[in-house]
């Protein structure tokens, strides 16, 4: 499984959204990263790498999942984390020196099952039982019969939710609210299955959870935390669902009316400088790519352009938040093993910066980023800025 950010941590539902993202690309575009394209250690196996890469997270995850001989059986546990936040930098659990030289004392332990991580293995291994049918009909069956297990045990504990748990060695992934996991979980398996069951599950799901970002005035259309837009834009995509291809097409309209406004013609309003802001640029180009699709209106593809524009340095800061691309981009990201110290190697090309916070929380940022200016302009190229510098799983996956 994937690390998921600037620690060691392993967390279900942020791994969820961040392998759907990889997933709905390869089944967007299934020849854009072949075998061999990306130079991994897969690479030459005859699966597309793109496929590869999700795979190493979905087995993670469903090792995850609780056993038959379990009370809880089918439900899968929230996180795996170390007890206490480790220093920088720090080779990861796997990698230590023999000599103990990074070696951290903590231990490293599972969270509870939650009912949202369920959901968030139910959905990725559907998604996973179709697109490998016919390359691995063995992995496959695992997951639709992963999935299907999920979906009931979500439906026998609805309410072990996920909350403020106790130790500082990992992001809480704080999650009271799981109308949204339910429905996108339910649109995957249909999609997989044809089951009108989970289709009227869709239905019933989507009078309660939120749906795409400017309906219930976020500033992102989806993140870990509220991942209905997935499902929607599955069933758009896959079951040609005109519903919500109208709806889809109506949030791109949103959007493009937000860029319009925009000093940086970017598609997300003042609102969304949060920790991680760029990610939310970067889904809401998105919904734009996925209206483009379906219309063919090149104003959506124009402000798809607009919003790589921004993070690569038409910004209030003329910087580039991708690593490796621009003349000023990122140097010292806020990871464990991105130290830039003997050892430890600068990034390499393409880690995405988190971006500007209206409210940075790190001393780094607190010290030295120009708070009496505007939110857009609220971030430092600091190792030490996780409010503003760190990198994760999911704020790269929409840059692919």
């Amino acid at each position: 499984g994937w690390y998921d950010a600037g620690d060691y941590g392993k967390y279900v539902v942020n791994g969820g959204i961040s392998l759907w993202t990889l997933l709905n690309l390869y089944e967007r575009f299934p020849a854009a990263f072949p075998d061999g394209s990306l130079n991994i250690p897969e690479s030459g196996n005859g699966v597309p790498d793109i496929l590869d890469e999700a795979r190493w997270e979905m087995e993670w995850i469903l090792k995850m999942q609780l056993p038959a001989s379990d009370p809880l059986a089918g439900m899968v546990f929230h996180k795996l984390h170390d007890q206490e936040w480790a220093g920088l930098p720090l080779l990861p659990p796997t990698d230590y020196d023999n000599d103990n030289e990074h070696l951290t004392t903590n231990g490293r332990y599972v969270f509870q099952p939650t009912t949202a991580a369920t959901l968030n293995l139910a959905a990725t291994a559907a998604q996973c039982a179709r697109i490998w049918k016919e390359m691995d009909a063995e992995f496959s069956a695992r997951c639709l019969s992963a999935a299907e297990t999920a979906w009931q045990a979500a439906l026998q504990n609805p309410t072990i939710l996920a909350g403020n748990t106790p130790g500082s060695g990992g992001g809480n992934y704080e999650n009271n609210a799981v109308a949204d996991e339910f429905l996108w979980a339910a649109a995957e398996l249909y999609i997989t299955t044809g089951n009108t069951t989970y289709a009227d599950e869709v239905k019933n799901r989507a009078e309660t959870a939120p749906l795409f970002g400017p309906q219930t005035g976020d500033a992102a259309s989806m993140y870990w935390g509220d991942t209905a837009a997935l499902g929607m834009i599955s069933l758009a995509m896959l079951n040609n669902d005109e519903t919500y291809r109208a709806q889809l097409i109506s949030t791109a309209d949103a959007y493009l009316a937000i860029l319009a406004e925009e000093g940086y013609t970017l598609p997300m309003s003042i609102q969304g400088y949060n920790w991680g802001s760029n990610s939310a640029v970067l889904n809401n180009a998105i919904i734009l790519a996925m209206a483009y699709d379906f219309t063919g209106d090149e104003a959506y593809l124009n402000g798809v352009i607009s919003a790589l524009d921004y993070l690569l340095g038409r910004n209030a800061l003329s910087t580039s938040f991708v690593s490796g691309y621009g003349e000023v981009a990122p140097q010292h990201v806020h990871h464990r093993f991105w130290g830039n110290q003997g050892k430890f190697p600068p990034p390499p090309p393409g880690a995405l910066a988190g971006g500007p916070n209206a409210e940075p929380s790190d001393p780094d940022a607190l010290n030295n980023a120009n708070l009496n200016s505007g939110p857009a302009k609220r971030y430092v190229d600091l190792i030490g800025s996780y409010s503003t510098n760190e990198v994760a799983i999911n704020w790269n996956a929409p840059l692919a």
